[in-house]
């Protein structure tokens, strides 16, 4: 018992990374109905940038937020620059679009700071770590993941932007009609979630270190959690992130061992395309002809 309660603890921790990319890829999609094959690559090169500012000096948590904030702006650019020229292009257009970005970011991370593994400090001292059960790290993790789902519900539900931001998700032209700026929006929506996606990338480094394909394998268990939440529904892809890391975490311990626990990810998005194509919480839609 104490070892299934351990299983379940870290696999609470690691969901939370996997919900937290998940959460990024369902706001990209939200606004453009596509997928964002380049997420995880965002998320590795914001964790090169933070391990960058911090042997440069600066205290894990001011690099941290520095970190935040320049993802934040890096993603409204990529927007702006590269992805709203294709606004209108096909969805093989931007399926390329996409790829290109993963690999133009991967090539340029391996380029900018080599392809040899570094670690990555973790900021949370033994205070976090919950008796013998589980790590500080991946304590202090499940609360980060915690706090940064309740300010992301808050900021949603309670403010201005937040409200426009939905209703420009919901329908866009509707929005435009009634003021919003639909575009300046659709750049807040990305730079958000490539700052989510800078907490992710963050938080999992201290476990898989850091190298240009470090968020590989962590970017398919949040296709697997975004599917099965729904893609369209950023809370369901959030919960189904921790779901998805718990069932991987207790199936990697009894069931495959965890050289074949990613053919568990696998499995998810098959099931789940085949099954219930719109996720566990996703809404369906029905057009009139």
């Amino acid at each position: 018992m104490y070892e299934l309660f351990h299983q379940i603890l870290t696999g609470l921790s690691q969901g939370g990374i996997y919900g937290g990319l998940a959460l990024g890829l369902v706001m990209v999609y939200r606004t453009t109905h596509h997928v964002n094959f380049a997420q995880g690559e965002f998320a590795m090169f914001s964790t090169f940038l933070a391990l960058t500012l911090i042997q440069a000096g600066f205290s894990y948590w001011s690099a941290f937020f520095l970190t935040i904030a320049i993802s934040f702006a890096g993603g409204m650019a990529v927007e702006r620059i590269v992805i709203r020229p294709f606004h209108q292009a096909s969805a093989l257009t931007l399926v390329c679009v996409f790829m290109g970005l993963l690999m133009v970011t991967n090539a340029t991370a391996g380029w900018l700071f080599g392809y040899t593994m570094q670690p990555f400090p973790s900021p949370f001292s033994d205070a976090f770590a919950l008796g013998g059960f589980i790590p500080a790290h991946e304590a202090g993790t499940i609360l980060l993941v915690a706090l940064m789902l309740l300010l992301i519900y808050l900021f949603f539900r309670f403010t201005w932007l937040g409200l426009a931001m939905r209703a420009t998700a919901e329908n866009g032209e509707s929005s435009a009609l009634v003021g919003i700026n639909v575009g300046a929006m659709l750049a807040l929506g990305w730079g958000l979630a490539t700052g989510i996606g800078a907490v992710a990338g963050m938080m999992a480094a201290p476990i898989v270190f850091v190298d240009p394909n470090m968020m590989s394998g962590v970017l398919v268990y949040a296709f697997a959690a975004a599917l099965l939440g729904g893609i369209d529904n950023p809370w369901g892809a959030a919960i189904s992130g921790f779901i998805v890391g718990v069932v991987e975490n207790i199936a990697g311990a009894y069931l495959v061992g965890t050289e074949l626990k990613l053919t568990l990810a696998l499995a998810i998005i098959v099931g789940v395309l085949l099954i219930r194509p719109r996720g566990i919480w996703g809404r369906s839609f029905v057009t009139r002809v």
